[in-house]
């Protein structure tokens, strides 16, 4: 049954997995083991503290915080009490924070105290300035309360146990009547872009767009009750909270956020608590297969592994089912305005379609190539999963979604007979050698084949001759010796020779954000 139709909002989904599953792990962190019906009841806590609070159904709720149990909680407490999700990027600066707080008019945020050193509380604080405001920011006058998810708070702040205690007034027959005012039209969640230039527009998500596109997504990963799914996909973007979150919710499926993405970690969380789901950007599982301690570690109940990117090395999928016996690897293609999700290989395609297509478009959405066939052009998309807009943004709502429903996704692709989409690069990062579209993502994965290259982005630099040249950033495998020339050289063979990047700059590491995308503009800072 689709998604929407079965549970209806995220607060349906919520209690019917508390019901179904109710003796399952549902999270783990740490030495915190908690069922589904314990996370139910944690999260009727949360929506009671949130209705107690004053959030009422349609107020905006930001959450500034890394993966965690509280994040959960904390999450689905405010959707269930009418709230409408609007996580932030743990990477952002106060100042980026507070622009997206003004702008979304949220009225409550919850914040972790400190994170890899930064106190976030601090930091938003200096950024939002003086004002009118009557909360605890009176720079941002339409947040009324700040909760620290933490066990200390700054005066006029709120500690997590102290918000939750607020609520104890409200009642379960509160809560349900809450809910029962949200149904599957209303926003669920504004998605700041977590694009790697410009400033993050957001993308506005109902709570049948999400739970009809997760349903999908689970059903075709396959992920099922009894899986143990180890969360490093930060939860303030789309995949790492429906994904895993939103999804696990469906199948009774465990929990395991982990904060940080660490390699170490990683292989410790998966043998110490037999993962065998592992969705993650290619860089992610990439560090994992070269990790000299990786064989050291139980990694044989990892069977799921879902990789999307630009550029999907086509020797990762060989690896991860060669090396580790993983026994279903698949592709996907997503961005935010799309829910999440628009295209996804399924079980059973023949690996080379895997290794390098993102698969066909999910059932109830068209996806089309805006060039002649077989040639790369801008991927459009439509279907149920389409945004419903920028939010307070029409001008650039106009600009990106058409008269007659395509979502211009700012995507270079190219489809092949059978559907399946081969995402080539970013519209804006393409560049032009004497007359030639050179796309940099078709470059960085043929020079990702070079056995002593380990990471690798592509630019275009100007250049007085050609009008633009490619620039390439490599990171070598460690041992390795590969100098600029012999790699240029080896391109020369493996490429037509306007795709040869003119220069090379080795570099310890690539920039990247926290979605693990290249932030190219920042290279383009370096070059």
């Amino acid at each position: 049954m689709r998604g929407d139709m079965e549970w209806g909002t995220v607060p349906g989904l919520v209690r019917s997995a508390a019901e179904r599953y109710a003796d399952v792990e549902a999270v783990v962190e740490g030495r915190t083991r908690i069922t589904y019906a314990d996370l139910g009841a944690r999260v009727e806590r949360a929506a009671a503290a949130c209705i107690a609070s004053g959030v009422g159904t349609g107020d905006r709720v930001g959450i500034w915080a890394p993966n965690s149990l509280d994040w959960i909680v904390a999450a689905l407490g405010a959707v269930s009490a009418g709230g409408v999700l609007v996580p932030l990027n743990t990477r952002f600066k106060g100042t980026e924070a507070a622009d997206v707080l003004r702008r979304s008019g949220a009225r409550l945020l919850f914040v972790t105290g400190t994170f890899l050193g930064t106190s976030y509380v601090a930091s938003l604080r200096r950024a939002a300035g003086e004002g009118d405001g009557r909360g605890p920011l009176p720079g941002l006058p339409s947040l009324r309360d700040v909760v620290v998810l933490s066990e200390d708070a700054p005066v006029a702040f709120r500690t997590w146990k102290d918000f939750l205690a607020a609520g104890e007034g409200v009642g379960t027959g509160d809560v349900t009547a809450r809910s029962a005012e949200v149904d599957g039209t209303c926003l669920s969640d504004i998605i700041f872009t977590s694009g790697t230039t410009g400033r993050p527009k957001g993308a506005m998500i109902t709570h049948a767009q999400t739970l009809r596109a997760y349903e999908i997504w689970a059903e075709l990963a396959g992920l099922r009750t009894g899986d143990r799914y180890l969360i490093v996909n930060p939860f303030f973007h789309t995949f790492g909270y429906k994904a895993g979150v939103i999804a696990c919710l469906m199948r009774g499926a465990t929990m395991i956020p982990q904060p940080v993405f660490d390699v170490a970690t990683v292989l410790a969380n998966i043998a110490a608590e037999r993962v065998s789901v592992l969705p993650g950007p290619p860089t992610l599982h990439q560090s994992l297969l070269d990790h000299p301690a990786r064989d050291a570690h139980d990694l044989s109940a990892l069977r799921l592994v879902v990789t999307g990117a630009a550029v999907v090395p086509l020797l990762l999928v060989e690896r991860l089912r060669g090396e580790l016996g993983v026994e279903t690897v698949l592709t996907a293609y997503g961005l935010s305005e799309a829910s999440g999700i628009v295209t996804m290989c399924r079980r059973g395609d023949d690996p080379t379609v895997i290794a390098s297509t993102s698969g066909r478009a999910i059932p109830g959405t068209e996806v089309r190539v805006d060039a002649p066939p077989g040639e790369p052009g801008e991927v459009l998309v439509r279907g149920f999963n389409v945004m419903r807009g920028y939010f307070e943004d029409p001008a650039a709502t106009v600009q990106t979604l058409t008269a007659d429903g395509w979502l211009r996704t700012g995507d270079v692709g190219v489809l092949d007979p059978a559907g399946n989409l081969r995402i080539t690069d970013r519209l804006k990062d393409m560049f032009i050698v004497g007359g030639f579209n050179a796309y940099p993502a078709e470059i960085e994965q043929l020079l990702g084949l070079h056995p002593e290259v380990a990471d690798v982005a592509v630019i275009g630099v100007p250049d007085g001759r050609l009008g633009e040249v490619g620039k390439a950033f490599v990171v070598r495998r460690a041992g390795a010796v590969l100098t600029a020339d012999d790699l240029i050289a080896w391109a020369r063979r493996e490429m037509a020779n306007y795709k040869v990047p003119r220069t090379v700059e080795f570099v310890a590491e690539l920039p990247r954000n926290a979605s693990g995308k290249v932030v190219k503009g920042e290279l383009r800072g370096w070059g």
